[in-house]
């Protein structure tokens, strides 16, 4: 029985996991780490490509289960944890496909990419609303902190959807596979990253407001570097490119 307070909502159709897997483009030679492998239908399907899969499970009888289900499979390790605790740098390259529970979906995105360059991909089946606002572009209402967050580091693709009806216990909203290649560098270069992040956080904090309004907490001359930045202080945070953006940190800093 799924347990409601770690979000669990089973993937069993063996064609939707394989479609998952093709998106993730594992590899013979691959390691997968796979989060929150439930009964192993996933896991299963991982072990006949990959090189290895490491199925880090949270749940006590879950990890009871699969540890009985994929004894003696070589190649197929079960890790009784946090995933959000897990050492991923210990690793030396690795991809993640996962049915990601939908509480630590943003929360996991940020600890895999902590793992840097060991990291070559996720593809995640994720809350489609989620999904639609890391993979946006400028001048769209999804568009925010966390589509220039994971697009600074990554490089999404919305893969395909899946209706809720395929889960089981049914959860309230669909879901989608998003494949999200980690780039060798960022996608732009700043002075400092740390103070670009707090730029982009401030102006979409208010993002109904005018740039100028909205970032005059980081400058009082607020108006004349964003001019000087080559950006109408008129304009809005949903409107600017993640380049502008870096261009308007390193004017500010």
């Amino acid at each position: 029985m799924a347990k409601k307070h770690l979000g669990q909502n089973f993937l069993f159709n063996p064609l939707i996991l394989q479609r998952l897997i093709e998106a993730a483009h594992v590899a013979p030679g691959d390691t997968v780490v796979e989060i929150g492998p439930g009964h192993g239908s996933l896991t299963s399907l991982l072990a006949r490509i990959a090189a290895k899969v490491i199925a880090i499970e949270l749940d006590d009888d879950l990890f009871s289960r699969l540890q009985e289900k994929f004894h003696g499979r070589e190649n197929t390790v079960i890790v009784h944890g946090d995933a959000l605790a897990y050492d991923y740098e210990s690793l030396e390259s690795f991809r993640v496909v996962a049915n990601i529970p939908y509480y630590i979906t943003t929360p996991i995105i940020f600890r895999l990419m902590e793992a840097g360059k060991r990291l070559k991909s996720m593809t995640l089946t994720i809350q489609k609303e989620v999904a639609e606002r890391i993979a946006a572009a400028p001048n769209t209402k999804n568009y925010g902190v966390l589509s220039i967050a994971v697009q600074y580091a990554a490089i999404p693709e919305m893969r395909f959807i899946i209706p809720r009806e395929a889960f089981k216990p049914v959860p309230k909203v669909d879901s989608a596979v998003i494949h999200m290649t980690m780039r060798d560098m960022p996608k732009v270069a700043v002075k400092d990253e740390k103070f670009f992040f707090t730029v982009v956080r401030t102006a979409f904090s208010q993002r109904r407001k005018t740039l100028s309004n909205a970032l005059k907490t980081l400058s009082p001359d607020i108006k004349e570097i964003l001019t000087g930045a080559g950006i109408d202080p008129r304009r809005r945070a949903e409107t600017l490119t993640i380049e502008e953006f870096a261009a308007l940190a390193d004017a500010l800093r």
